[in-house]
């Protein structure tokens, strides 16, 4: 431990930093800092299985509490993660008191996870090899920390699971314990918890058994790959495919995000060819679908097809893996759309407000090809590079490496085609049935284009994690002295 630590983050007013003491130390620090962050700085590790700096500290596991004396020479027991540093505070991080409370602490959470390995190491450091309270599930694996909700909600903007119910009947979940309709299978709920629950995986998409063939890494599995030269554009060949599907019977229906105004748009089942032909596709924004899909379910249909985004088809995959013993008879025919990033509706009317000077209702048609994003309005086109829009992509999208729908049966885009031409690549035999069904003229689809997307979108997946993971890693190999 190094001894009379000063703390300098950067050149700042003096006013800003407060000296305290931990475990004896003199140390200075900005006014605000969490004591445990104070603390690891000067070398003193606390225990802890709710706290990591990337998320707001909520204290709910409770091992990182120490004892403090303030100024006025109040003394009393705070959990170290969420109370600031303040001027002239003591601090004690191993007192017979705060060592008396973390001994309480786990054996709460071992009589709670009894074979979690993470919560039986950390109790046998401080000498508790077994609970005497009792057990009411000994299969339990979560101790409610919440780490997996704010991850969700702060990181990734999407708020899929919370807490649910009171007492002793309090859990996570998604709403109302049916499978998420926000969830977007990032993981992220996944990387942060510290116990590696299964609950969290019951009704999201985090993992999820891989598609089987040939894989190549970059485009995932794929029996084909070829361009369609039929001057047609990616929503006429879309709604084509599903059209003749419903017609020939492969489909009883279909589910796909259907575009208003502007960019509002919501998901619908459709049973009629026309009506899918006459619809138009929103092929940019990211909005619920799941719900809409087992409402479709529900209704008895059985050969579905859905299209959607990535995230989306990542969703009814899962489900469909789920619901194979329940539902035997089921089968989804998934169309997935390339996807770089998908945007927040409200944000993208705004910024082509800004940018085009162009009602969000007058827009005809967008699309993305090589970096620009393409506005048809009022019967004129008009471009823009497309990292002038950062602004309205979803926030977790950065954390999403599937750009081109790796668990569809058929993935499609503009992107690796000329203009007025659609990428297909043939995932499953499934895939290869429905296209089967339609008359098209097969062009060489450049594979290295798709390929430098998915990569690129890989490692701006990566590049976001990375910084996560490395907290995660470090945090979970020490021990406390």
């Amino acid at each position: 431990m190094k001894q009379n630590s000063e703390i300098v983050e950067d050149k700042t007013e003096k006013s800003e930093y407060v000296t305290l003491t931990i475990d004896g130390v003199e140390v200075k620090a900005r006014k605000g800092t969490p004591l445990l962050e104070v603390a690891r700085q000067i070398g003193v590790e606390i225990p802890t299985l709710c706290y990591y700096s990337f998320v707001s500290p909520y204290g709910s596991c409770r091992l990182c509490s120490v004892e403090i004396t303030t100024k006025s020479g109040r003394n009393r027991i705070v959990t170290s993660c969420n109370y600031p540093a303040e001027d002239g505070l003591k601090v004690e991080t191993k007192s017979e008191k705060v060592l008396m409370v973390r001994k309480g602490v786990l054996e709460l959470l071992l009589a709670r996870c009894p074979k979690v390995v993470r919560v039986k190491n950390l109790a046998r450091e401080y000498g508790v090899t077994e609970s005497t309270l009792w057990m009411s599930d000994p299969d339990e694996d979560c101790i409610l920390c919440g780490l997996c909700v704010r991850a969700c909600k702060e990181l990734v903007g999407v708020s899929a699971i919370n807490f649910a119910m009171r007492g002793v009947k309090r859990e996570i979940t998604a709403p109302y314990h049916k499978f998420s309709d926000d969830c977007i299978g990032c993981g992220v709920c996944a990387l942060v918890c510290p116990t590696g629950s299964r609950k969290i995986r019951q009704h999201t998409y985090a993992t999820i058994a891989p598609l089987k063939g040939p894989k190549d890494e970059s485009l995932g599995v794929n029996m084909d790959m070829f361009s369609v030269n039929s001057l047609r554009d990616l929503d006429s060949f879309v709604k084509a495919l599903v059209a003749t599907g419903l017609k020939s019977g492969l489909f009883d229906s279909a589910v796909l995000i259907k575009r208003k105004t502007g960019f509002a748009a919501e998901a619908v089942i459709m049973e009629n060819a026309d009506d899918v032909l006459n619809s138009e596709l929103a092929k940019s924004v990211r909005m619920k679908a799941v719900s809409t899909f087992m409402a479709a379910i529900e209704q008895g249909k059985r050969k579905i097809a859905f299209i959607g985004l990535p995230c989306q088809v990542r969703a009814i995959r899962k489900i469909e893996q789920t619901l194979q013993k329940e539902i035997p008879d089921l089968e989804i025919t998934l169309i997935g759309l390339f996807c770089l990033q998908s945007f927040n509706p409200k944000k993208l009317e705004e910024k082509i407000n800004s940018l085009f000077k162009v009602d969000a209702k007058q827009v005809e048609n967008v699309s993305i090809q090589d970096g620009k994003f393409i506005v048809q309005a009022k019967g004129k086109e008009q471009v823009v590079a497309l990292e002038k829009l950062n602004d309205a992509i979803e926030n977790g999208c950065v954390y999403c490496s599937d750009f081109p729908a790796f668990f569809a049966d058929v993935a499609v885009g503009t992107q690796g085609s000329k203009p007025g031409s659609v990428t297909v690549i043939v995932r499953t035999d499934k895939g290869q049935r429905l296209l089967e069904t339609v008359k098209f003229t097969r062009d060489v689809a450049q594979k290295d284009d798709v390929m430098r997307l998915s990569d690129f979108k890989k490692n701006r997946a990566k590049e976001h994690t990375a910084p996560i993971l490395k907290e995660i890693y470090a945090q979970r190999s020490k021990k406390v002295e």
